[in-house]
Parts: structure tokens; sequence; C-alpha cells
């Protein structure tokens, strides 16, 4: 059963939600959110992307609201803190938000900032974290590689987890990793696998140790559970800063993943200032659960965007329909 696009037009709510703060160059997050037979389901690509990129989001966003959800094999899921590319002395208020979380992801490499910018944000992480702590760095393939290389040694006393894509090309990577053999960070693919034509190259190649997976950009929980099993590589789940009905859809592919042996990036409607449920799936004791997500009236209501963001969004849902037909049985 799927729906047709005159359903999803017809029970659309658009939302706009303010963040506590900037994240990706923004500070409000946009959601189209809509109700299916099995529960409320997201469509959330960022504005920058493309028809073709954001179809695989709408055909997501079908496959949880009107497919089938793999069985669980876990209720709750363990979330790491997400720190943006702020001033280190704003780390420790950022990490509050996220109560129990023993894991933190740092975005590095900013536009217009230095490496001692990251370094200074790290050294603040890894204070407030204490030595037991975990932390991983983003830098989003910023970076080439003699770059990745100088800031990885910069940053390997702080004792990092992983490095989440230091840089953008499958050779790059595979050039890093031999490159820092005697640092022992591991290399995690975050845009090689949900922004390729073929997210099993990465694999392949031997350009990582690990796959960072996001349930809406790879087009569905069922692909990206066959794109893990298939990759053969352990798996961390993330998000895209989505509100609790787009984190509910990656909780429930945490959920179900044979092994989960990472802490997963689905604690960010921390970053949020309002979501669109009183129940919001925040971190509580540094796991979120494993629940669907019911928006409350009264805040889709409060937080619907303004009249011409909304045509852009239906807007959009038509061209991304178009793109292909988005249905459970294609993803």
């Amino acid at each position: 059963m799927h729906p047709r696009l005159d359903d999803l037009l017809g029970s659309l709510h658009v939302v706009t939600l303010p963040m506590v703060t900037r994240f990706r160059g923004i500070t409000v997050r946009e959601a189209a959110l809509l109700p299916g037979p099995r529960g409320w389901t997201e469509f959330a690509p960022f504005p920058e992307y493309g028809d073709a990129e954001a179809a695989a989001w709408l055909a997501a966003a079908i496959d949880f609201g009107w497919g089938a959800e793999p069985a669980r094999r876990r209720d709750r899921i363990p979330v790491n803190a997400t720190v943006p590319a702020l001033p280190a002395e704003g780390v420790a208020a950022l990490l509050a938000r996220f109560p129990g979380c023993r894991t933190a992801k740092v975005k590095v490499a900013e536009p217009g900032q230095r490496l001692a910018d990251d370094v200074d944000r790290v050294r603040a992480v890894r204070r407030a974290l204490g030595p037991e702590g975990r932390i991983r760095i983003d830098a989003n393939a910023a970076w080439n590689v003699d770059e990745a290389e100088h800031a990885l040694r910069a940053l390997s006393p702080f004792d990092l987890e992983y490095a989440e894509q230091p840089c953008a090309r499958l050779d790059e990577l595979a050039e890093l990793r031999q490159r820092i053999r005697d640092l022992a960070i591991p290399i995690a693919a975050d845009e090689s696998v949900r922004k390729a034509d073929d997210p099993l190259e990465v694999a392949r190649a031997g350009a990582a140790d690990l796959l960072v997976i996001k349930a809406a950009p790879l087009g569905g929980i069922t692909r990206a559970l066959s794109i893990v099993q298939e990759a053969g590589l352990p798996a961390v789940v993330s998000s895209a800063i989505d509100t609790s009905v787009g984190l509910a859809m990656g909780a429930a592919l945490a959920a179900a993943l044979p092994e989960l042996p990472y802490d997963c990036g689905l604690g960010t409607a921390a970053l949020l200032a309002a979501d669109v449920t009183a129940s919001p799936l925040v971190p509580e004791d540094g796991t979120v659960a494993v629940r669907r997500i019911e928006p409350s009236a009264a805040l889709l209501a409060e937080h619907a965007a303004p009249v011409d963001r909304e045509a852009w969004w239906r807007a959009r849902i038509e061209r991304c329909w178009s793109c292909s037909p988005p249905r459970p049985d294609r993803v």
C-alpha cells in the first residue's frame, strides 16, 4: 500500500522550528510532516538539496508512514551529544542539553574558522566529558588529505573515537587511512554513503572503517539495513537535525540493526528550541526511546511555516514525486 500524491499534499503540515544555536549555517529548521496509516512521518531534506537527491527522502517518509516497520532488537538507543562549531566557552552549556550522554560528536572545519578553533573546542569537550568520555569529530568532507592529516595529528591527543568524513573523495579517504595508521583513529564515511550513486563503493574501496547511516537520504529503513548488511562494516545511525518525528525513523533503524557498537547521533532534538510534540525524543540518561511520535495539533499550528514556505514545500514534494514516484517497494 502506498499513498497518492494528492494524499500527501492534502494532509501536509510544514513547520519552522527555532534552534538553540546555529548549525550547518541555519538557525531555524523547516520540515514537512505527514500522517500515514503506520504513524506520522517526515520529509525534511535541507533546502539546498536538489530534487533528485531529495526524492530519496520522500521515499523514506512514505516507507516510514505507509510501509512495514522492521522488528526491534532493542527499545532504547544510546546517543551522542552533538557539538556545533561554537566557541570553546559555550561547550559546557551545550553539553548540558544532553544529559547522560557519554559521547560527543564535535563539528570541525567550519568555514571561516581555524584549526586552532577546532582544537580549543575539542579540548573543551574533553574537559567536560572527562577521560572516559568518547569524542568523535565531523569535518563534513572539508579537508584535503594533507589538511586532514595535519588536523588529526593536532587533535589526536584528545583520544578520538573516530573521524567522520574528513575528506570528500574515496581515494582521499583511503590514502588518509594509510597515512594515519600510527594514530589508530578510525575513519567513518557519511557523505560517501548517503550522497553516492553506489553507497557500497566506500566499503569496496577500503576507504572507511565504519559507516554513518541516515535513513532518510538512503530512501528508508529497509534500504539502509540492506546497505549495512552488504557493506559488512560497523554502523552508527545518525540524523539531520530532524524533528522528533524524523528522529523516530532513525531510532527505528537503530533498533533493527543486528549490532549497534557505537552511540548514535539521534539526540539532536536537544538542538531545537521547539518541537512538534509535548514529549520530544530528547536524550534521557544518554539514550532515546524507540517510539512513534504523535505531533500536537497546537504545536503544529504554533510553528506552522509561512504561506510562501508551505507553498515551496508543496511544490518540492510534487517535483520529487515526478522524479520517480516514491513507493516503499522501490526503496
